[in-house]
């Protein structure tokens, strides 16, 4: 069978193409024709431009890392043969940090502060000698480049470069960032200083300004002891969650509830004096300071609430109007507030003849905590039907009601340094710290303790807050508000620690618990003076700032 070719003719090759074929080793250049199609689009009509389009996309090779934002201390960890590095620092931090210790918590809590702060040194010292950033963790270096340093909450630091550091080709290289100010396109000679000549010289490994980093004094740290300086025996301190028992007036003297007898002990002579004995057939169940601290009013298994004078220890007025015991009490300058097992508060004012001038009732079971906040225009009251309310001046019904606790209320406290904010603490079932904004009525914040709180106190000299607690764990916690992290946790009371007072100036707390025991404790620093240094003493009572 014969082959036939295609009927359509054949397609002729391109003539460059075709050259190309069959002289290999000869180079050919398209004709300007050619290269004039070859730089037309196919779909371009001939009177449209022939002007090739230019990608926009810039590719390269070079990769600049960033490493303004790396953990240089992981990175460059050296173990020991111990595991104490800078990598080993989360074994220090968990290890004995459950709630259940004793004293292992705290001191695994002391050991992560530390390792921390040797994680920012070295990190600062990297990124110093790596990065060329002059930067101390929270302290002053003493060389004219050093860097303003600031510790951000998560645990890193933002460095801020000085203006000499920042000064341009003079500075050896290390500092990375142009002023703003400076004119780029203008030539200026680099200087050469006495520490450039140091740096042409140096035999070290390090830079100049690292022997300053690591030797520069570091601030210093706050260490609350884990121990009581005082513990005080308390015969007959009675082991009832709804009672209050002791408080300290500001006259620095301690007022204790012991059986059916009120105790006096003065934090400045040590003396302990006997007030009252209210007899075989009644006992102490609350007791509270005016807040001139000459005054002391008490509350009785009976009901009634009975006014003494400290001073000339004599008795003033006695006020009824309960029906079941008073187990707490709270002052205004004038006024005094009085929660009963008879589910009821009542308003007294101790100018006027009158038991009381309101009688407020919305708690269906007994009122076991009270406190007036600062300024005098709220009421918080908890009580053991797991509420929470708001009361003011001008109404016999609370203005707020919080539900959201599940046991009894019997911790409250004000906040000095913030109007409106409220702390409250539920009992075994509820073992939260519950804080409000009395001003918005909402809740803002709730953290859970493992254990029955049993007292709130806020700081008056730093942000922070003080809880007692009772099962299972019988310790007293440290907070710093607002974070709410634990700043230390004390132990030692063998039982529930039911009771919790504040020296007048502020730096220490006394605990008591159904151990028949009072302990004494320095756990806040001593305010500051207006250049930032702390006072020594109290400037109201100098004599009784130092307990005996």
């Amino acid at each position: 069978m014969a082959f036939s070719p295609p009927s359509s003719p054949a397609r002729r090759l391109d003539s460059n193409y075709e050259a190309r074929l069959k002289s290999p080793g000869r180079q050919f250049r398209p004709s300007p024709s050619r290269r004039k199609s070859l730089l037309s689009s196919p779909g371009s009509s001939p009177g449209a431009s022939t002007t090739p389009k230019r990608d926009r996309s810039v590719y390269s090779d070079r990769f600049i890392p960033s490493r303004s934002g790396t953990q240089l201390e992981t990175g460059f960890s050296l173990l020991g043969a111990d595991d104490n590095g800078p990598g080993s620092g989360n074994k220090s931090t968990t290890s004995g940090g459950g709630a259940g210790g004793a004293g292992g918590g705290t001191g695994a809590n002391a050991a992560g502060t530390d390792t921390k702060e040797g994680f920012s040194t070295y990190s600062m010292l990297l990124r110093s000698e790596l990065l060329g950033l002059e930067a101390s963790p929270q302290r002053k270096v003493g060389s004219p480049s050093a860097s303003v340093v600031s510790s951000s909450p998560g645990g890193g630091a933002e460095v801020k470069d000085s203006p000499e550091q920042r000064s341009g080709p003079g500075s050896g290289g290390r500092g990375m960032h142009a002023s703003p100010g400076r004119n780029l396109f203008r030539f200026k000679a680099p200087r050469q200083t006495a520490l450039d000549l140091k740096k042409s010289f140096n035999m070290s490994p390090i830079g100049p300004n690292s022997p300053n980093l690591m030797s520069s004094p570091r601030k210093a740290k706050r260490k609350i002891p884990k121990t009581p300086f005082k513990v005080l025996d308390a015969p007959a301190l009675q082991d009832d969650f709804y009672l209050n028992l002791v408080d300290w007036s500001s006259q620095n003297v301690l007022a204790v509830g012991l059986g059916s007898c009120v105790y006096l002990w003065s934090a400045c002579t040590s003396k302990v004096t006997k007030l009252c004995d209210l007899g075989q057939h009644d006992w102490v169940t609350s007791v509270c300071w005016t807040q001139r601290g000459h005054h002391i009013a008490i509350g009785t298994n009976h009901g009634y609430v009975e006014l003494w004078d400290a001073a000339k220890c004599s008795k003033i007025r006695v006020m009824s109007g309960h029906g079941a015991r008073v187990g707490c009490l709270s002052w205004t300058s004038n006024q005094l507030a009085s929660g009963s097992r008879d589910r009821s508060i009542l308003l007294r004012d101790v100018r006027q003849p009158s038991s009381y001038l309101k009688k407020l009732t919305g708690h269906k079971q007994e009122v076991c905590g009270l406190k007036w906040s600062f300024d005098d225009q709220q009421l918080a009251s908890g009580g053991n039907d797991n509420k929470l309310m708001i009361w003011n001046h001008h109404s016999t019904s609370p203005v707020l009601r919080f539900a959201e606790h599940t046991a009894a209320v019997k911790a409250i406290a004000w906040n000095p340094h913030q109007n409106g904010f409220l702390a409250s603490g539920g009992g075994t079932a509820d073992r939260c710290i519950r804080f409000w904004n009395t001003l918005t009525g909402t809740p803002i914040k709730c953290i859970d303790t493992g254990s029955q709180v049993c007292n709130l106190m806020f700081a008056k000299n730093v942000n922070e807050l003080v809880s007692t607690h009772g099962y299972s764990l019988n310790q007293i916690i440290i907070w710093r508000v607002p974070q709410m992290t634990k700043v230390a946790t004390l132990t030692g009371h063998l039982t529930r620690v039911l009771y919790l007072a504040c020296s007048p100036d502020a730096q220490t707390i006394v605990t008591g618990a159904g151990d028949e025991t009072l302990r004494f404790w320095n756990v806040f620093p001593a305010p500051k003076n207006k250049d930032g240094s702390r006072l020594g003493t109290s400037l109201l009572f100098p004599s009784g700032a130092d307990i005996r």
